[in-house]
């Protein structure tokens, strides 16, 4: 099991540029694919950027070119660099884990960060 903590959210003028942080607990985060989501009010929740356990990674068309996911095995953690900000990024952004080959699902969620964007 994981336990996951978000850490970087605030408030940003459009244009501007936020990195959110997730600190994984446990030996094995090497084995674990992570991800960021995204749920906005009134409005699904959706992925944001995914990256698996050798590093390779997936963007929602909205953020590509102005997100970048990353992760730092040694350090437990995973962190997404948000640049060029838009209002319309403004949701609550959580992270993931899923237990590659144990389970075909993120299973495991962060309690949540808000990123606010003012235009």
């Amino acid at each position: 099991q994981v336990q996951l903590v978000e850490s970087g959210g605030g408030l940003v003028q459009a244009g501007g540029s936020l990195r959110l942080s997730c600190a994984a607990s446990g030996r094995t985060f090497s084995s674990y694919a992570m991800g960021w989501f995204r749920q906005a009010p009134g409005k699904q929740r959706e992925a944001v950027a995914l990256i698996s356990t050798g590093g390779s990674t997936n963007y929602a068309d909205s953020v590509k070119g102005r997100f970048t996911i990353s992760r730092d095995n040694a350090k437990n953690t995973v962190y997404l660099q948000m640049n060029s900000l838009q209002p319309d990024d403004t949701a609550v952004y959580y992270c993931a884990a899923k237990w590659v080959g144990v389970s075909s699902r993120y299973d495991y969620w962060g309690q949540g960060t808000q990123v606010t964007v003012s235009s």
